[in-house]
C-alpha cells in the first residue's frame, strides 16, 4: 500500500483527491492547517496531521515517521476572486515550499508533485502549453514562479522524481464561498440581480473544469511513472459565466443592455500532453459543477 501525504488536504483538490486516493487503496495522510474549521470536511479512511504554527523540523519529523512514497503540495494560498495575495503571504508559502523541495534532496525516492497556476501567464491569443513563459505579476504569480523555477533547478541538480503541474480554473460543491462560482450561485439562489448583472457586464470567460476531472489527472500521474517537467490540466476551451447565469436563470439576458456588455479576454489551456501520457480524459463540464453546487447549497 503506497502512502502519500497532500499538503491542504481539507482544500477543494485536497478533499476530491483523497476520495480517489482511498477508493483506490492508498494510504493517504493529511497535513491541514485551520483544522478545526474544517474538520466537517474530512474523508473517511485518511489520517489527519494539524500543522499550523509548526516549525519544519516538526513538519520533517511527520515525513520521517511517515516515510511517504508520495507528497503531493497542494497546501498554499490560493487568491480567491479579486483578493490579493500579499507579501507576507508570498515568503510564507516560499519558505514551506523550499524546505519541501530541500528535504526531497536526502529523500529523492519520493514523487513530488507541485501545483502551479494559470495565473502566471500574460493574455494570449495562442493556447498555453507548457513551453509557455510565465511573468510575474503579483505576489501570488511571483511564489508559484519563482519555486517552480526552484524545483525545476533542484530537480536537475539532485534527480529527483519531481513534476509541476499547472493548473487552470476548476469548481465542485467543495471549493471555497469566497470563489466567484459559490457566490454566483448564491447570488442566484437570493436572485441578487445587483450582483448578476455586474458579473454578465464583465462578461467573464476562462478554461473551466469540474475539478474531478482535474484531481482525476493528478491521480493518474500519481499512478504514471514518469515526472514530466510540467504538466497542463485545463479543460482546454473557453467558458463563459454568463452561461451559468443563463441556464439557472433563462430570459436573465432580457435584462440586460447588450451595450454594456465588456469584450473578455482570457487564457486557455493546451491539455494535449496531459490526454496523451496520462490516458486522460475530460468526463464533466464546468456547467456541471455549476448545477451540482446549486443542488448541493438546496
Amino acid at each position: 500500500m503506497k502512502k502519500i501525504v497532500i499538503t491542504g488536504a481539507l482544500g477543494q483538490d485536497g478533499i476530491l483527491l483523497s476520495k480517489i486516493l482511498v477508493k483506490n487503496k492508498f494510504k493517504v495522510f493529511g497535513f491541514v492547517n485551520n483544522f478545526r474549521k474544517k474538520i466537517k470536511l474530512k474523508v473517511k479512511n485518511v489520517k489527519y496531521f494539524r500543522i499550523s504554527n509548526k516549525e519544519f523540523k516538526d513538519i520533517k519529523k511527520l515525513l520521517d515517521n511517515i516515510k511517504p512514497n508520495i507528497i503531493v503540495h497542494l497546501g498554499s494560498s490560493n487568491p480567491s476572486f479579486r483578493q490579493s495575495f500579499r507579501k507576507i503571504d508570498y515568503k510564507k508559502n516560499s519558505e514551506l515550499t523550499k524546505k519541501l523541495i530541500n528535504y526531497l534532496i536526502k529523500n529523492n525516492e519520493i514523487k513530488f508533485i507541485f501545483p502551479s497556476s494559470s495565473q502566471i501567464y500574460k493574455l494570449s491569443k495562442k493556447k498555453i502549453n507548457e513551453k509557455s513563459v510565465p511573468t510575474i505579476n503579483s505576489y501570488y504569480s511571483k511564489f508559484r514562479i519563482n519555486l517552480s523555477n526552484y524545483l525545476l533547478k533542484t530537480k536537475k541538480k539532485y534527480n529527483l522524481n519531481t513534476s509541476i503541474v499547472i493548473l487552470f480554473n476548476h469548481d465542485s460543491i467543495y471549493r471555497n464561498p469566497r470563489f466567484l462560482l459559490p457566490r454566483l450561485i448564491d447570488a442566484i439562489k437570493k436572485k441578487n440581480n445587483n450582483f448578476l448583472k455586474k458579473i454578465y457586464y464583465t462578461n467573464i470567460s476562462g478554461d473551466f473544469s469540474h475539478a474531478e476531472d482535474i484531481c482525476n489527472g493528478l491521480y493518474k500521474l500519481i499512478k504514471k511513472d514518469c515526472n514530466p517537467d510540467k504538466l497542463i490540466l485545463s479543460s482546454g476551451k473557453k467558458t463563459y459565466i454568463n452561461t451559468v447565469i443563463e441556464h439557472f436563470i433563462p430570459k436573465f439576458k432580457s435584462k440586460i443592455n447588450n451595450k454594456k456588455i465588456i469584450l473578455s479576454r482570457s487564457n486557455v489551456g493546451n491539455n494535449l500532453k496531459a490526454i496523451k501520457l496520462l490516458n486522460w480524459k475530460i468526463k464533466k463540464s464546468f456547467l456541471n459543477a455549476a448545477k451540482e453546487l446549486y443542488k448541493f447549497k438546496n
